[in-house]
C-alpha cells in the first residue's frame, strides 16, 4: 500500500498524528529511501567515490595542458657560466655582468602518454572496483531489507505476545469470577479463589512485560528505518502461516549463486586484484610519451617571437632497487587472498541456503505441532471447567489446564515467528528477498 507523502513527513518530524499504517514492504521502502537507513545512504556514497577514482585513472590517457606567462627583469654573471673575454684592445672590455634586461615568455605546454600498459591495467582495475562497489551497494540494500523485515517480524511477535497476554488475563478474570461464584454457592473454597487471584496477578505482570517488549521492538525498528524514535506506527500485517513449497536444494543453490550480490561483489574484487597485479608487472615494460610547448618569447610584447618545442620520449625501466619486484609480490599475494575469499563466499552462501531450507522445513512441522497442541489444550480447559462447575472437579485441574493452554498459545506464537523468520532466511540466502516482500 502507498502512504501519502505528508503522512511520512509528519512521521519523520514527529508531529502529532494518528499512527502510521505500516506493512513490511512499506517499512523496507522507507528504510531504502534517501533519508532512510544510514547504511544504505553510506553505500550509495561509496559508488560516487568509486566513480571519481575511475575518472582519476582515466586521466592518464588524456593530455595534460598547462599555460604560463613569465615576465621578468634580470642580470646575469657570464663568468658563472664559464665565459671569459680578454680583448687586447686598450680601453675596451666586455663586462662579465649583463643586464638588466627584460624577458617576456607566454607559453602553452602539453604532455601525452602514448603507450603505457600499466595505466591501462590501472584503469581496468578501477572499473572492476566500481562494479564491485555497485554490487556491494545492492548487497547492503538487501541487508538493510533483511534487517528491517526481521525487525518487523520481531514487532509482529511482540504484538502476538501482547495479544496472548491479554487473552490470558481475560481467561484468568473469567476463572476468578467462576471461583467466586462457586465459593458463594458453597461448592468452592477460599483457597481456590486465592489461587485464581494469584494466577490473575501473574498474567497481568506478563502483560506489562509484553507491552514493554513491544515498545523496545518498535524503537529498534524505527532506528533501522531511519525514522524518529517518537514516531507512532500501526502494523497492518500479522504473524500468519503461508505454506510454501521450496524447490530442491540444488535448484536453490544455483539460484543463489546467480542472484546473491555478495558473490558478484567478491568476484569483481578478485578481478580488480588481478588487474592491479598486472598493472604492477607492466611497469617493467617500456613507455612512450610525447610532449610539446608553443609560445612567444622576447624582451616585451612587441618584440616577442613565436617558439615551440616538440619531443617524443621512450622510457625503459632498468633497476629500481627491488621496489617494483616487492610490489609485484605484494599484489600477487593480495590477488590470492581475493581468490580465497571468493571460494569462502561461495561456501558461505551454500551453507546459508542449506541451513535456511532445513530451518524452514522444521518450522513448518513446528507450526503443525503447535496447532494440535493448542487445540488439545483448549479442549482440556473446557473439560476442566465443566467438571469444576458440575462439582466433580477441583480448581487445581483448571489451573493446570490453564497453564498448559498458556504454554500452547506461546508455542504457537513462537512457531509462527520461527516459520516466518525461516521464510525470510531462505529468501535472503537465495537473493530473492524482493519477491518475499511482494508476497
Amino acid at each position: 500500500m502507498r502512504v501519502p507523502l505528508m503522512v511520512l513527513l509528519a512521521a519523520s518530524l514527529g508531529l502529532a498524528q494518528s499512527p502510521l499504517p505500516l506493512s513490511m514492504k512499506r517499512a523496507v521502502e522507507i528504510a531504502l529511501a534517501p533519508d532512510g537507513s544510514a547504511r544504505a545512504a553510506l553505500a550509495q556514497e561509496s559508488i560516487q567515490q568509486a566513480q571519481d577514482r575511475v575518472t582519476q585513472a582515466k586521466a592518464a590517457f588524456l593530455p595534460n595542458l598547462d599555460t604560463s606567462v613569465n615576465d621578468r627583469s634580470q642580470t646575469t654573471n657570464l663568468k658563472a657560466f664559464g665565459f671569459s673575454f680578454n680583448i687586447p684592445v686598450p680601453g675596451f672590455s666586455i663586462p662579465s655582468i649583463v643586464g638588466p634586461f627584460s624577458v617576456l615568455d607566454a607559453r602553452a605546454t602539453a604532455q601525452q602518454s602514448v603507450l603505457n600498459l600499466s595505466d591501462v591495467r590501472k584503469y581496468q582495475a578501477s572499473k572492476a572496483t566500481l562494479a564491485a562497489v555497485k554490487f556491494d551497494n545492492d548487497a547492503t540494500r538487501r541487508q538493510v531489507s533483511d534487517e528491517v523485515a526481521r525487525g518487523y517480524l520481531a514487532c509482529l511477535r511482540t504484538d502476538a505476545d501482547r495479544d496472548t497476554a491479554r487473552a490470558n488475563v481475560e481467561l484468568s478474570e473469567a476463572l476468578l469470577a467462576l471461583a467466586r461464584r462457586q465459593l458463594t454457592a458453597g461448592t468452592g473454597t477460599g483457597i481456590e479463589v486465592t489461587r485464581a487471584e494469584v494466577q490473575l496477578a501473574n498474567d497481568r505482570q506478563r502483560l506489562i512485560r509484553a507491552d514493554n517488549d513491544r515498545a523496545r521492538a518498535v524503537l529498534q525498528l524505527l532506528k533501522s528505518m531511519g525514522l524518529r524514535m517518537d514516531s507512532s506506527v500501526e502494523f497492518t500485517d500479522k504473524l500468519v502461516y503461508k505454506p510454501v513449497d521450496p524447490a530442491s536444494s540444488e535448484a536453490l543453490l544455483e539460484r543463489a549463486r546467480k542472484a546473491r550480490p555478495e558473490l558478484k561483489t567478491q568476484q569483481q574484487r578478485e578481478e580488480a586484484a588481478r588487474l592491479t597485479h598486472s598493472a604492477v608487472k607492466s611497469e617493467r615494460l617500456p613507455t612512450i610519451g610525447a610532449s610539446g610547448d608553443y609560445g612567444a618569447i622576447g624582451s616585451d610584447v612587441v618584440s616577442s617571437r613565436a617558439t615551440y618545442t616538440l619531443g617524443v620520449s621512450l622510457r625503459v625501466p632498468v633497476f629500481d632497487g627491488g621496489r617494483r619486484e616487492g610490489r609485484r609480490e605484494e599484489t600477487f599475494s593480495q590477488y590470492r587472498q581475493e581468490q580465497i575469499r571468493t571460494r569462502d563466499v561461495g561456501q558461505q552462501i551454500e551453507l546459508q541456503v542449506r541451513v535456511a531450507l532445513e530451518s524452514l522445513r522444521s518450522a513448518s512441522a513446528e507450526v503443525d505441532a503447535s496447532r494440535e497442541g493448542l487445540s488439545l489444550a483448549e479442549n482440556e480447559l473446557a473439560q476442566a471447567r465443566r467438571r469444576y462447575e458440575a462439582g466433580v472437579g477441583t480448581s487445581v485441574e483448571i489451573t493446570e489446564a490453564q497453564t498448559r493452554l498458556q504454554r500452547a498459545r506461546d508455542n504457537q506464537v513462537i512457531a509462527l515467528y520461527d516459520y516466518n523468520v525461516g521464510r525470510l532466511d531462505l529468501a535472503t540466502a537465495t537473493g530473492t528477498i524482493g519477491e518475499y516482500l511482494n508476497q
